[in-house]
């Protein structure tokens, strides 16, 4: 039986703490894969500049090269946009074969809170158990979400996960400043960055 987690994100770029987040839910829920799926066009970041798909691709797959367990994946790379995440969860499925009990779509607590506001949130629950790691300072109001969502705990599964609380944005603007941030990114990640000159002209 194949279980699958799916982290999607911008990853601009990716850092230490998406590969500790991935790995603790590999761990937690026993899973045989993890899949990083960077967004091509995400509709919630229309009005942010964000570095172009080739180089975010890369440095995803500089980051998961030695651990056999991760993969990318190019689906909201190969479709048109906007990318919502239920499509992607959806395609994902028939790709792969997958029920709904073996795809976990891997959230932090700050997005269960903002679940209401993401598109088709009640098919997006049909489709896949949300792996929620635990953040601090975001306490998602349950009995509020489940007025909504009747029996949205049954389909959560919890993960604990200690990493850097440092964000992608805090991370540009360092490497902006000139700041060495090589322990906090990937190694081959951080040679890229200064190798394409990525983030200089933040602000």
């Amino acid at each position: 039986m194949v279980r699958l987690g799916i982290l999607g994100g911008t990853f601009d770029p990716i850092h230490n703490g998406h590969l500790k987040l991935a790995q603790a839910t590999y761990a937690r829920l026993g899973l045989s894969r993890v899949i990083f799926v960077p967004a091509a066009d995400p509709p919630h970041k229309q009005e942010t500049r964000i570095t172009p798909i080739e180089y975010r691709l890369k440095m995803v797959e500089l980051a998961i090269q030695s651990c056999l367990h991760f993969e990318v994946s190019h689906i909201d790379i190969e479709r048109p946009g906007p990318h919502y995440t239920v499509d992607m969860i959806a395609r994902l499925r028939e790709v792969h074969h997958l029920a709904a009990e073996d795809c976990f779509f891997i959230i932090g607590s700050d997005s269960l809170i903002d679940l209401p506001a993401w598109r088709a949130p009640e098919k997006l629950l049909q489709l896949c158990r949300l792996a929620v790691i635990h953040r601090p300072g975001y306490r998602p109001d349950l009995a509020a979400l489940e007025a909504r969502f009747p029996d949205l705990s049954d389909r959560i599964d919890w993960v604990e996960a200690t990493a850097n609380p440092l964000s992608a944005t805090d991370l540009r603007l360092r490497i902006a400043k000139g700041e060495d941030v090589a322990s906090l990114l990937p190694r081959g990640v951080w040679q890229y960055i200064q190798q394409q000159r990525l983030y200089r002209s933040e602000s």
